[in-house]
Order: C-alpha cells, then structure tokens, then sequence
C-alpha cells in the first residue's frame, strides 16, 4: 500500500540557495545552464545508462513562482504572502469541513479574490513552457498550481499536465462528488451577499480589482442587506494568494452566505454511519448552518488533505516516465511537491531547481552529491531565464 501524498506546508525557514554549477550567479549563466539541463541525454545514474527514448525529455514541477507575472502571488517570495503578512493562516482540510465559520470565511475571502485570479493570463513563463514542449524538451508538467494557466497555451496540448493540487475553476460537494463551475457559483455568492457583490463591483469600475479593499473592512452590512459594507480608514492593496483568496481581517465574514450542492439539496446523501444527511436551504436559498451534508469546496487539495490516489499516481508516472527533473518556481515546501522531487533522487535522475531563494531539502540535494549525479541549482527569476532557454534551443530531431 502506497503512502499518501500530504499537501502539508513546510514550517520552517529555508536555508540560502546553494548555486550549481557554481559560476551560475547570474541570468547569462543560469541560461546557459538550464538550457544545457535540458538538452542534455537522459542519464540514470542508478542504471548507470543513458537513456535511448525521449532522451532529451524533462518533466516540469511547477510552482507558484511562475505565476506571479500573471498577477498573482507566491507564497515565499519577496512580496509572497508569507513575507507580506508574517500572520497569514490558511485554512485547514478539517476545518473547513467540520466549521461552518471557516468555510463563510474562506468563501469570502475567495468571492473577493475570484475576479482577480479567473482573469489572469498565462504570462511568458507559461508560453516558454509550451515552446519547449513543442520543440520535444518536455514530456510532461506537474503543477502545484490551482490557477488553471497552463491550459490554453500553444504546446502544451502534446504533454500531460498533471495538476497535483486540483484546481479553482471548479467546486465540488464533499458529499456526492458532483463538479460546478466556479463561475456559477461565484453568481450564486453575489446574488446570496448583495451588499458584497454591490462593493466588488464598485472596487472593479475604480481600480480593476489591482488596488484597494476599502469597504471591505469593519461594517454593518449583511449578507442579505442592501447597505454597502462600510470601509475602515485606509486602502490597502488587495493581497491575491496563490490558492485565490484575499486577506479580509476586518470584514464582517461571519455574516457570509453561500449555498449547498443543490443535487444533494433535492436529494439529502447517506453519511458512512447509514443515516440520511441533513442540506437544508434557507429561504433566499443559502445552506443552513445545521446541514452537515451537501457542502461544497473548493476543488483544490487543501492544506492537510491528501493528494487523490489517482492524481498521486499520474504525477509520479510523470516522474518515472523522463530521465531528468526540473523545479520552476517553487520552493518544494509543501510535503507533496518534496516528495516527488525525493522520488526523483532515489531513482538516481538529474535535478534542476531554478527558484528565488532557498528550498526544502537544499542541503541534501546541493550540498555534496557523487560523481555523475547532475544537478543545476540557480536562483533567478524563471521569467527571466526560461523564455531565452525556449528560444535559445531548436528542436529536437526524430531521427
């Protein structure tokens, strides 16, 4: 039996990057060796072979890092949201299937931060990916990612992109699995929060979501209201995080409303213990807080869910599959992201990391390895590396 792939964040500081090649100081030199990287053969060093088959193809671990062009934020990087907000809580798998608090919050803060994020646009980063894929460099692309920006880009329909840690443009019930579009029920959130959905729209006539949150601080106005949220005294600018939501610490969230499957409404579910779930809607058609069935989520991983089997599957074929592995933008924290890049270790691939700043395991993959084993470590900006890397390398010959 396999273990489970934990999306579990990494706690502790990370240690400084430890540059390899070690005259990879600079973007000229971290060019020079990732594209060297990837057109280098496939070598298993624990076969001690190079690979005959797809043997300059690489499969991609992505992270929030690449993203953040696109006008999004990762979580460890200078103006992440970790560095931004030191108090920064996400929430919880259990918490917000076991409190109907935590989920108005987490809905809230989502409702806000949605426009923002389903109008970002695959940036650069994304498109040299693509590139290299159709140039035959990429077999494949992980992504932690929630932000769906890797679809659409020309190239990347002749690779898998496995999405590790789901995505946002769909919720699902917890109950009868059924999928919504997040669009649909980002409808439903405003028709359920008018006084919500009446500052939002004001917040996009007057700053296109890139600016303040005023009004959305300390107020009176309710869900079901009609008064405008009343703003505190400052603007701040709004905080997009990777998974999508927005920091909200003033709003009044407990007064969010959001509604329930409405497959499991029409036809309550039984629980594992046989008996019949109680979804009930209140009367403007919002879940009411005694319903323990029906709730729908978010159709990511949470922090402290487990990775579905089969996607866990489909991510490490992907590493199994290609002779060399290369992180782009992530700073591997999350236990399911670290795990695959260990995975790729034991079999004795070639390692490549370019991120901005340190990550998990550092030491172990930088700091002594043996002769033959390839490694490239590099701490630039993936914008400004890979998009020359795509256009440095030609194709790659079939024959």
């Amino acid at each position: 039996m396999t273990k489970p792939l934990l999306r579990i964040p990494f706690p502790g500081p990370l240690p400084p990057p430890i540059i390899h090649p070690p005259s990879a100081t600079s973007i000229p030199a971290a060019i020079t060796a990732v594209a060297s990287f990837l057109s280098s053969p496939n070598v298993n060093i624990s076969q001690n072979i190079i690979s005959s088959t797809n043997r300059t193809q690489t499969t991609l671990l992505t992270g929030a890092g690449i993203s953040v062009p696109s006008g999004l934020s990762d979580y460890r990087g200078p103006n992440g949201t970790y560095r931004l907000n030191t108090a920064y809580k996400p929430i919880y798998h259990h918490e917000f299937l076991t409190q109907h608090a935590s989920r108005k919050r987490y809905w809230a803060r989502s409702f806000v931060g949605w426009p923002t994020l389903s109008r970002a646009r695959p940036n650069k980063t994304h498109i040299a990916i693509g590139e290299l894929a159709k140039k035959g460099y990429v077999g494949a692309v992980v992504t932690q990612n929630v932000d769906s920006l890797h679809d659409g880009v020309a190239g990347m329909d002749v690779v898998p992109v496995v999405e590790l840690h789901g995505c946002l443009r769909e919720v699902v019930c917890v109950s009868c699995s059924g999928r919504m579009g997040r669009s649909w029920f980002q409808g439903e959130l405003g028709r359920l929060n008018p006084a919500w959905a009446e500052r939002l729209e004001e917040m996009r006539i007057r700053v296109g979501f890139s600016g303040a949150t005023r009004g959305l601080g300390t107020g009176t106005g309710t869900g079901t209201g009609t008064k405008s949220l009343q703003g505190g005294s400052g603007e701040k600018k709004l905080q997009i995080n990777p998974d999508g939501d927005v920091d909200l610490p003033n709003a009044p969230c407990s007064r969010f409303r959001y509604p329930p499957c409405p497959h499991c409404l029409e036809s309550p579910p039984r629980l594992r213990d046989g008996s019949v779930g109680i979804v009930e809607a209140e009367r403007d058609g919002a879940i009411s807080a005694r319903s323990n069935a029906g709730i729908l989520k978010p159709a990511v991983i949470m922090f402290g869910e487990s990775v579905d089997g089969a996607v866990k599957q489909r991510a490490e074929e992907a590493v199994d599959g290609a002779g060399k592995l290369l992180v782009l933008g992530s700073s591997l924290a999350t236990f399911s992201a670290w795990r695959l890049v260990e995975r790729a270790v034991r079999k004795g691939m070639a390692v490549g990391i370019l991120n901005v700043g340190g990550v998990r395991g550092e030491e172990r993959l930088f700091g002594e390895f043996g002769e033959g084993v390839v490694r490239v470590r590099c701490s630039e900006r993936v914008e400004d590396v890979l998009p020359e890397v795509a256009a440095l390398l030609e194709g790659v010959s079939q024959g």
